[in-house]
């Protein structure tokens, strides 16, 4: 379903199965760290999640956050960061429709929340990695977004902020969720699985008291004498809420996310009066980069044109062959360059010349020559005057035969999640449409429209949900205690 699920007034419900100073809804990164701080605060806390164990989406990600400002291991690994340049590069690169506020508060407290994420078990390793959104060691820091790309390399100081968690035998993502869960088995909140939240309860004042939950076939009313968080994840497996808010999103072929991101969280805050905002946001990968050399390639869209600088990170990239070039776009490369990319794509055509290579795509006569003896004229002299790719990537195409990787969306592994949801006051409080706050009313994570609208870079969900969460939680435990 896409539409907003229905309340239940107060008045309605004849008596309580149990009750709660807070209840969170959802028990993910975001959740966890909810949970975390409102029993810190000394909040009886309730955690309802819909599976048979905590983990959601967080647990299958590449266990990546994004941290800046002056970690730890940034310093380590001889890196200087403040928050000022971490704010600078997040302003620019997450718009349009940036959540100052938030960016803001996140920078000035992220070293802190480094130190509390090592205070609950999260390990990280003091070494560097390089560049990228997924680790295949062990290592730590790396670059995983468009820092040292143009344009955002002459508005802030580039600097490392991908903080992956130091994985074992499983990914990093299974072993961040790991450790929060065991904080939060030891820290005192009542858990209980199996359990599939439907709407909210909303007394004659319209504040949030409780909520309506299905448990073994039967329905159940859990009071919330404090608030109720939801932290539920995204829409991205919703088919009808995608088709109303983010159509575009139906052409990527792999949805980075649990079974249960589908849109249950946003749609009971929508039934409460919140506003769901930047809906049509995503992170679009697009998986060119793998290997590095491929970056060197030149991306053209079915014009036989350029339309962005190659080393932008590849959610800046897919964004904008999504949305700008219908997701109809191919690597030219040079037999220089090529090597089998991750994950494996097909070659649409390959030639000795830009001529035959033009024909066999398809293109317009001229099209894809001109655009190929421009970039390598400029090439030659370590420029490129159009898109001001940096040149440690900036090499020309001259040896043949020439290829064309085919990144189309019929045909390339693009992956998706959504960005957009609930919108939230800083401390996690839900928005009516008129910015007013709803009483009792408190979401995290990807329930709700975070820091990146655009410009994504890898790190910034669970950095938003785990940072986020832990406001939720203690706004919402701060009524009664």
């Amino acid at each position: 379903m896409g539409r907003a699920a229905a309340i239940k007034p107060l008045r309605e419900v004849q008596g309580w199965e149990d009750e709660a100073d807070v209840i969170v809804v959802g028990l993910g990164a975001a959740g966890a760290c909810a949970a975390l701080e409102a029993t810190s605060a000394g909040a009886d806390t309730l955690v309802l999640e819909r599976a048979s164990g905590g983990g959601g989406t967080s647990a299958l990600s590449t266990g990546q956050i994004y941290l800046g400002g002056g970690t730890p291991i940034q310093e380590k690994c001889g890196f200087e960061d403040s928050p000022e340049e971490m704010y600078k590069y997040l302003m620019a690169s997450c718009g349009p429709g940036v959540d100052e506020p938030k960016i803001r508060l996140f920078c000035d407290h992220c070293v802190e929340h480094f130190h509390w994420l090592v205070a609950q078990g999260v390990p990280f390793k003091e070494t560097y990695y390089g560049d990228g959104s997924y680790t295949p060691t062990d290592d730590c820091l790396s670059y995983s977004g468009s820092e040292l790309a143009h344009p955002y390399r002459d508005v802030a100081k580039p600097a490392p902020r991908g903080h992956t968690v130091q994985q074992e035998t499983i990914e990093a993502g299974a072993m961040l969720m790991r450790r929060l869960l065991e904080s939060v088995d030891g820290c005192g909140a009542r858990i209980q699985v199996d359990t599939l939240c439907e709407t909210l309860v909303v007394d004659e004042q319209r504040r949030v008291v409780g909520v309506v939950a299905r448990v073994d076939g039967s329905t159940r009313h859990l009071r919330a004498r404090g608030g109720v968080i939801l932290t539920a994840g995204g829409f991205i497996n919703n088919t009808e809420m995608v088709e109303r808010y983010a159509p575009m999103l139906r052409k990527c072929k792999m949805r980075l996310a649990c079974d249960g991101d589908d849109g249950r969280g946003i749609r009971m805050g929508m039934g409460a009066g919140g506003e769901a905002v930047r809906m049509e946001t995503a992170s679009i990968v697009l998986p060119f980069t793998v290997p590095k050399t491929l970056i060197q390639g030149v991306m053209v869209n079915r014009q036989g044109q350029r339309f962005i600088n190659e080393d932008a990170y590849q959610t800046v990239v897919g964004e904008a062959a999504l949305h700008g070039q219908d997701g109809q776009v191919y690597l030219i490369v040079d037999d220089a360059i090529y090597e089998q990319p991750f994950p494996p794509t097909e070659i649409a055509a390959v030639g000795e010349t830009f001529e035959e290579l033009e024909r066999e795509l398809g293109f317009a006569e001229g099209s894809l020559q001109s655009t190929l003896e421009l970039y390598n004229r400029n090439a030659e002299r370590g420029e490129d005057p159009v898109f001001h790719k940096a040149s440690p990537f900036l090499v020309p195409l001259v040896r043949p035969p020439f290829a064309a990787l085919d990144y189309t969306t019929d045909t390339a592994i693009w992956a998706v999640f959504t960005m957009g949801g609930l919108r939230t006051a800083p401390d996690g409080a839900v928005l009516t449409p008129d910015g007013d706050v709803i009483p009792g009313l408190f979401a995290a994570g990807r329930t709700t429209s975070g820091l990146a609208a655009q410009g994504y870079s890898s790190g910034l969900s669970l950095a938003d949900g785990t940072f986020f969460g832990r406001r939720a939680g203690r706004a919402a435990a701060a009524p009664v205690v």
